[in-house]
């Protein structure tokens, strides 16, 4: 395996400087551009009917410059009051001029400055809001799916979790890039920015309380680092890395990882059964794919089953679950099934509405 050099572990260590913080999805709000027009109306509305007001009683006010007050003078005292400036040189003289200043303008010129401070109040409420919120989904969070990588790999392995029935609720992903935690909360998911190299950031997105992990950046030595970090921070979890080269598969399993999955070995053996048959690599592009058309699952053994062999089940058996021995169907060891028994089995999809292999047109040679 080729591991970084000093110049790349010095570029390591200096990425770990950066700041990592938890993001939660969040709804769609307005544009800011949006909320600031909408404020600047009704600040601009609340001024007017102000100095509506003090024209209409205009005779109840005194200008020391000379002694009217008109239209203008009307909006120029609304201004001043508004902003609790109040100069002084229009004043209210009479009982009527007063009572409204009290029962009117008073509570214009509070609406005036909470409009006016709104930004300020909302954004406050705002990190009180999320850090509630995030303080709520560390004490809730339980056996969740931690995927370290938001890229293709990522997002693809996410999709195809959630869609055997995990919630979005219960998937954090961690990625060093602020656009792939973007996109990912846009989603759905809780996202962690950061370095998943270091614990810190790994506890940040509670991998010790996680039930799996899904480890799929960019890099077989990162899927080295991460798969050691977690495995010291979660013994019990179930620990899935990919990498890019085969070779490097081993030393991830001596890292701790209970599966690898080697990216584009995959590929590239899916490509060799297309070109030898096309319908067949359809077949396995579509039991990949969860959801749609036909499904490979494992699930436990029925009562129903025990005593039967793998081909009297009435669901295609594909394998054997024993102890922690993967056995073919036809292997004579299996025998007759036993309750303690996990089988793997080809099932249809319960959407009726997905395009399955056999009504998908073949590829023209």
């Amino acid at each position: 395996m080729k591991l970084p050099g000093h110049d790349a572990i010095a570029r390591q260590a200096d990425e770990h400087l950066v700041t990592h913080r938890v993001k939660l999805p969040r709804k769609v709000v307005e544009r800011p551009i949006r909320q600031v027009v909408k404020r600047l109306v009704m600040a601009l509305a609340v001024l007017v009917a102000t100095a509506f007001i003090v024209y209409a009683d205009h005779e109840g006010y005194r200008d020391n410059a000379d002694g009217s007050v008109s239209l203008l003078d009307a909006f120029y005292y609304a201004t001043v009051t508004l902003s609790t400036t109040g100069y002084g040189d229009i004043t209210p003289v009479s009982d009527g001029a007063r009572l409204t200043n009290i029962f009117l303008i008073t509570p214009l010129r509070v609406l005036f400055l909470i409009i006016l401070v709104g930004t300020t109040l909302e954004v406050l409420t705002e990190r009180t809001r999320e850090e509630w919120r995030l303080n709520r989904w560390r004490s809730v969070l339980r056996d969740h799916t931690v995927v370290v990588g938001f890229g293709t790999k990522g997002r693809s392995a996410i999709q195809t979790v959630c869609a055997t029935g995990l919630k979005k609720e219960q998937v954090v992903v961690v990625d060093p890039s602020s656009k792939a935690i973007d996109a990912a909360t846009a989603e759905g998911y809780a996202g962690v920015m950061g370095d998943a190299t270091r614990s810190e950031v790994l506890k940040r997105a509670e991998v010790h309380k996680a039930r799996q992990i899904i480890i799929a950046p960019q890099r077989d030595d990162t899927a080295v680092l991460v798969t050691l970090t977690a495995r010291q921070l979660n013994r019990g979890a179930k620990i899935v890395a990919a990498v890019r080269e085969e070779e490097n598969a081993p030393l991830l399993r001596q890292s701790g990882a209970d599966a690898v999955i080697t990216s584009s070995g995959a590929a590239g053996r899916l490509l060799g059964l297309s070109v030898l048959s096309p319908a067949a690599g359809m077949v396995m592009e579509d039991l990949i794919q969860q959801g749609s058309g036909l499904d490979l699952i494992e699930r436990p053994v029925v009562r129903g089953e025990v005593g039967k062999t793998p081909r009297e089940t009435d669901d295609l058996v594909v394998s054997v679950v024993r102890g922690h021995r993967v056995l073919g169907y036809d292997d004579p060891s299996v025998g007759t099934l036993q309750l303690t028994d996990r089988l793997i089995t080809i099932v249809r999809a319960t959407p009726g509405n997905q395009v399955t292999p056999d009504t998908r047109p073949l590829p023209h040679g």
